[in-house]
């Protein structure tokens, strides 16, 4: 390109710029275009100076994922014009940069908004990866579309993710945790030092939080790990689970080992139910009809544990039936839900908050879609797990700075949707109206310099084959 090709291009962008500049007056709210922008600018430059190398490449990719459009691979993010990089820096920068994860949990946890109680949800999502026989670290993992000899398992990386949820009428959640899972890594174990981790970090003034895990976890593995960090638990269990009341007094005159189990209670047989000790009913707009049931001092048979002395312990809780008359835009009849609670001692369960924080537990799963398929999380196909995780800080950033700017910005809707009302504009449609966000919040990452072409590799030095690595299987 001549040299004056290149200034009428520089002049093109300066022109988009300025045009933005002064859309962004119309698409941001009246109440929103001082706050909603130092919020945005703030933390901007909070997380940039959270990525110790490479830093504008990184954050000049992760303003590129907000704005860009029909992006079939990772390359073509370089091409939006808020991105001034070539197309090297976006590998450069996957490849060579660094971010400082603690720094950037502890970046996000203060951009978490007080709500109380404090309710957070615990799930795994996996990056499928399953020809990717050079990348290391690979294991095999449940994925609920994709299958592998007939089962819904696949080669890959697994996340286990934390988020903050409210009890609004709407998909957005507030993500504060990513970890990677190894091949051999107990989930249970990962996410209570994923909590204990997270608690120290949380400005909680009232209330105890609760987290919410899906099927799939260990209810009596959790509350065993986490039973002193003072934190509820809520899990789902399955509807075909046998539990048992704590065993009577061994009568007088009589010899052998004492009961350890009482009276069953299956939960597929109500004529097996105890009396329950706590009752909550209430009329939902969604719901309808809602009937929640307690069941405390419960415990499950095939769930012991070993003190360090060697002694059994067994482990008690409480039981929940949550039944609903309607589900929202399903004409099915609903199904029982059950679930597992455990608490701080002499803490009874809060039926209400029970019921309501595992319906808003799916907001997760929507946080889940909307960055994979709208933020393009396993879009690209990296090498080395260190480059994912990258990547995946950049995908929890991009999403964390749209949501700074959801009560901020004015619907921009296609012809054939609906209009929102400020208050209820969904992830989708806050991101078309970032990019005059961002042309107004301006960025930290600085100007690029010129630089010579790269003379390559060297005549004569082959690479060599790159060493192949199998996916993991869990050993026993």
């Amino acid at each position: 390109m001549t040299s004056g090709g290149h200034r009428e291009t520089i002049r093109v962008c300066e022109l988009l710029e300025e045009v933005a500049v002064a859309a962004s007056v119309s698409v941001l709210l009246p109440q929103g275009r001082g706050q909603g922008l130092a919020e945005l600018h703030r933390f901007r430059n909070d997380f940039y100076d959270c990525l110790t190398a490479r830093q504008d490449a990184l954050f000049e990719l992760g303003d590129a994922l907000l704005v860009a459009d029909q992006v079939p691979s990772l390359p073509y993010l370089s091409l939006d014009p808020v991105h001034r990089r070539g197309h090297g820096s976006v590998y450069a920068a996957l490849s060579h940069g660094r971010i400082d994860s603690d720094a950037v949990r502890d970046l996000l946890a203060d951009a978490l908004p007080r709500s109380t109680p404090p309710v957070f949800a615990v799930d795994c999502s996996t990056w499928p990866r399953c020809d990717a026989e050079c990348s290391p670290e690979r294991g095999l993992f449940y994925h609920p579309s994709r299958h592998s000899a007939g089962q819904p398992i696949v080669a890959g990386w697994s996340y286990q993710l934390i988020c903050a949820l409210e009890f609004t009428r709407d998909s957005w959640t507030t993500p504060l945790d990513a970890r990677r899972l190894t091949p051999d890594d107990n989930v249970n174990l990962v996410a209570t030092a994923q909590i204990k981790d997270l608690l120290p970090r949380l400005d909680v003034p009232d209330g105890v939080p609760a987290f919410v895990f899906d099927a799939g976890y260990d209810p009596t593995r959790l509350q065993v790990e986490l039973a002193d960090a003072g934190v509820q638990i809520l899990v789902r269990i399955r509807s075909d689970r046998c539990f048992y009341t704590a065993a009577p007094p061994r009568a007088a005159g009589t010899g052998g080992r004492p009961r350890r189990h009482g009276a069953k209670m299956a939960l597929p047989d109500p004529t097996t139910w105890p009396a329950p000790t706590a009752i909550h009913t209430r009329d939902d707009n969604q719901y309808g009809h809602i009937d929640v049931t307690a069941w405390s001092g419960l415990h499950p048979k095939q769930r012991t544990y070993r003190d360090p002395d060697g002694q059994l312990t067994i482990v008690t809780g409480t039981v929940i039936r949550v039944q609903v008359s309607t589900l929202p835009g399903r004409s099915r009849q609903p199904t029982t839900l059950w679930l597992w609670w455990a608490g701080p001692a002499n803490t009874p369960p809060d039926l209400d908050l029970c019921w309501r924080a595992y319906t808003r537990r799916f907001d997760l799963e929507h946080t889940v879609r909307f960055c994979k398929q709208t933020l393009r999380w396993t879009l690209p196909r990296p090498r080395t797990p260190q480059q994912a995780d990258r990547w995946t800080w950049l995908i929890i950033a991009a999403y964390t700075q749209l949501r700074r700017l959801r009560y901020h910005v004015a619907d921009l809707q296609l012809p054939w949707e609906k209009p929102c009302a400020p208050h209820q504009l969904t992830p989708g449609r806050v991101r078309r109206r970032f990019r005059a966000a961002h042309a107004a919040v301006g960025t930290p990452a600085s100007d690029p310099k010129p630089c010579g072409r790269s003379p390559g590799r060297p005549t004569g030095t082959p690479r060599g084959p790159t060493p192949r690595h199998p996916a993991l299987k869990k050993t026993t």
